[in-house]
């Protein structure tokens, strides 16, 4: 039996600010590549579920919509369709099991060496900020309502209240900064106009997703299926992550396998019904940072909720009602703590920053991770990012002398 900790309501506030965190980029990854975001939310909520039974209900991931994927799926869904986009999907998902299956091989030792506190330090830092420049120029920057100074008050006040919530405020509702930050954002963002609820009136109560069955290629899947090479680099450090904000080694217990398991099959399932990849969340990781909850069960919940989500129109519709500079704040806060996370990394491992080598590794890391620069290995399949500073790191604490 699972012992409950919190009553049913706080568990559901709880949620509900892993759902405000998760939906932003859930649903704008079909919006980019044309699958249903409706389809998105249920695979993503269902994959979810599917991740915390295959680790046991030990890691509180959630599992959105993979931006990794995007060019590949894109260029399927416009020359062959999303079934065949589907089709790809669950070959990256099975990929994912062929590498579950070289963990369990050659042992989560083997895989920790090539990531010691020096690399994977780095890489929080760099997923954290690589996040950045989009939150700035996305929801708030390019935003086409409003002056910039609005959209820059909605901003600080969200984040404003997110700090005085965190600091000040005592009891239960100090572990929700993020719902009462984004209820203070959107109440200011009303003020200046930013709320537009046309989109509410016209959705229907109830609709169900667009799901879409798979159909097989061998173009589709030489195009989508050797993405989850790169994602596997970043999948290790999204679990290194959320091991550091939570203070337990995940990659032991329950183990690397089994969450590359628990993503393969929600990526499978995903593929099987017309959805995008899945993949662990920084957003939700970032939620964990700021609240110091980590309980697997609320990410359940919220997985629930997801569910759910797509098959009610309106609820759907008042999330995507709030104001992308409210979100913007939120996003500031939550980024910035995942990249401390990684600074708290190299500090608790007393990596020492004056000997010349790991200066070097750490610094050509962060401007290769978040110079936006990008290498394709084969068409469709590109390093940048996390999966591009994993890779140089790995390569570099290997062959340079100690």
């Amino acid at each position: 039996m699972l012992e409950r900790k919190r009553s049913t309501w706080q568990y559901i506030i709880l949620a509900i600010q892993h759902v405000f965190a998760m939906f932003g980029a859930t649903v704008l990854v079909p919006a980019l590549t044309g699958l249903d975001p409706a389809v998105a939310l249920f695979t993503a909520g269902a994959g979810t579920l599917l991740f915390h039974i295959c680790t046991k209900r030990k890691v509180p991931v959630f599992l959105g919509s993979s931006f990794a994927f995007i060019a590949a799926i894109s260029h399927v869904v416009e020359t062959q369709g999303i079934a065949y986009a589907g089709g790809g999907i669950i070959a990256a998902g099975a990929l994912y099991l062929v590498l579950a299956g070289l963990v369990m091989l050659f042992g989560v030792d083997r895989i920790k060496g090539f990531f010691p506190p020096l690399i994977t330090g780095t890489m929080i830092i760099v997923i954290g900020l690589t996040l950045s420049p989009g939150v700035i120029a996305g929801n708030i920057v390019n935003y086409g309502v409003g002056a910039m100074w609005q959209r820059w008050i909605v901003v600080l006040v969200v984040l404003a209240t997110m700090i005085a919530v965190s600091i000040f405020v005592k009891g239960f509702f100090k572990l929700t900064p993020i719902l009462i930050g984004i209820v203070a954002g959107c109440i200011t963002s009303a003020f200046f106009g930013f709320m537009d609820f046309a989109a509410v009136a016209q959705a229907p109560i109830f609709a169900l997703p667009d799901f879409t069955f798979p159909k097989f290629s061998l173009s589709a899947v030489s195009l989508i299926a050797p993405v989850a090479i790169v994602t596997f680099m970043e999948h290790i450090g999204d679990i290194t992550t959320n091991s550091a904000v939570v203070g337990k080694d995940f990659l032991r217990d329950p183990g690397l396998h089994r969450t590359l398991i628990g993503d393969g099959l929600a990526t499978m399932l995903a593929g099987s019904l017309g959805g995008p990849a899945n993949t662990t969340y920084s957003e939700n990781t970032g939620v964990l940072v700021v609240t110091k909850v980590y309980e697997p069960f609320i990410l359940a919940i919220a997985a629930v909720f997801a569910i759910g989500l797509s098959f009610i129109g309106k609820l759907g519709a008042i999330l995507q009602v709030i104001p992308p500079p409210v979100m913007g704040g939120v996003s500031i806060l939550l980024f910035g703590m995942i990249a401390s996370v990684g600074l708290r990394t190299l500090i608790d491992a007393k990596v020492d920053l004056t000997k010349s080598r790991n200066l070097i590794i750490v610094s050509i890391m962060l401007v290769m991770g978040l110079s936006g620069v990008e290498f394709a290995i084969v068409p469709g399949v590109v390093l940048s990012g996390m999966s591009l500073t994993a890779l140089i790191g790995v390569i570099l604490n290997k062959i340079l002398p100690t």
